[in-house]
């Protein structure tokens, strides 16, 4: 069994045992949503939100669209990880310690991701700051928060740190983008020294076939293993009927998390139910959390479901592993190649690592 590493026992983490003759890798909470869309009295949706262990519970950043469908970020807080009481007031940011004033002005906040890391809780978001960009900010208890620089130039989604330094430094994937609903993304890798300066930036993979064609982006944080990071991640299809939004798998090299050692090629969850087919935007499942317990190597997985309500997820890092290793995806050599030949003459932006 792979062994996850770096992440403190969780034995009373939300879980349901894999159903009897199922067959994928990973399976729904019978309980679905978990979060409803109208969980406090403004809000039109609940989704895309993150989740972290807090004490001997558990805390969270929720994106809350409103009933004008204006875009706000919300604190929350649960005992058992699936009974959520939320904030029914927007996170406000105090400028962290010689951050000028500015970066808090707020045009949007959405899609939050929550890692923690030495000593603190670090947030990152999609920041409306003259186009969209990567917030940063920081909390000690999810009730006082501070923010810090952006991490990058617009246009850009999706940043999504890793769990502890790498090579001495923070380390960030993200996916650029554009001003609009970005027709194109591949996911990049970052590094800074202390959350404000960023460089270093290497290319991870890009859109493939199928599930994946249109755009590719980092979901919850990568969870370190002692084969490479895991990562999730969500692929796009631009199928005739709009945008439809997977998950699936890749093996991170963990020293130099920009080379993918293994990944999959088919997708391991995608909308298949009610509340993932229909919603505000249909045929989505967007993740954004994980909770992992190491002695069991099983893995909670948060999940937006339609932009509209909260999902949640089960699986195991051998679940994942195992079916990517069943379905990979060829990256290098003559079956990479053949492969891209197979597609060559079909609407799919093929890029190899």
């Amino acid at each position: 069994m792979a062994k996850i590493i770096g992440r403190p026992a969780l034995p009373n983490m939300p879980w349901q045992d894999k159903p009897a003759g199922y067959d994928k890798p990973v399976w729904r909470y019978t309980n679905n949503p978990v979060i409803p869309r109208d969980a406090i009295p403004t809000s039109n949706s609940i989704f895309n939100s993150a989740v972290v262990v807090f004490g001997d519970a558990y805390a969270g950043v929720f994106r809350c669209d409103n009933r004008g469908v204006e875009m706000d970020i919300f604190a929350g807080f649960s005992q058992d990880g699936i009974h959520w009481e939320i904030d029914p007031d927007p996170i406000v940011f105090e400028p962290a310690p010689g951050c000028d004033p500015c970066v808090t002005r707020k045009e949007y906040r959405y899609d939050p991701r929550v890692c923690f890391i030495e000593d603190r809780y670090y947030i990152t978001w999609c920041n409306g700051f003259h186009g969209p960009t990567i917030g940063v900010g920081y909390t000690f208890d999810f009730k006082t928060f501070y923010q810090m620089e952006n991490a990058f130039l617009p246009y850009n989604r999706n940043g999504v740190l890793f769990p502890r330094k790498i090579g001495g430094n923070f380390a960030m994937v993200s996916r650029p983008s554009d001003t609009g609903h970005t027709p194109f993304g591949d996911i990049f890798y970052s590094e800074s020294p202390d959350l404000t300066f960023w460089g270093k930036h290497r290319y991870v993979f890009g859109t493939a076939g199928g599930w994946q064609s249109k755009k590719v982006g980092p979901g919850p944080t990568p969870i370190e293993t002692d084969e490479g990071w895991l990562m999730i991640y969500h692929g796009v299809l631009n199928s005739c009927n709009g945008f439809v939004y997977r998950f699936g798998v890749a093996l991170l090299d963990i020293d130099k998390p920009w080379i993918v050692k293994e990944r999959g090629n088919f997708y391991v969850f995608g909308p298949e139910v009610d509340y993932e087919l229909t919603g505000d935007v249909p045929n989505v499942t967007f993740p954004c959390a994980t909770l992992t317990d190491p002695a069991t190597g099983r893995i909670a997985i948060y999940y937006g479901a339609a932009d509209t309500v909260t999902g949640l997820a089960f699986t195991t890092v051998d679940e994942l592993l195992g079916y990517m290793r069943k379905y990979p995806f060829p990256t290098t050599g003559e079956q990479a190649a053949q492969y891209a030949q197979k597609f060559q003459n079909q609407q799919w932006d093929w890029k190899f690592d």
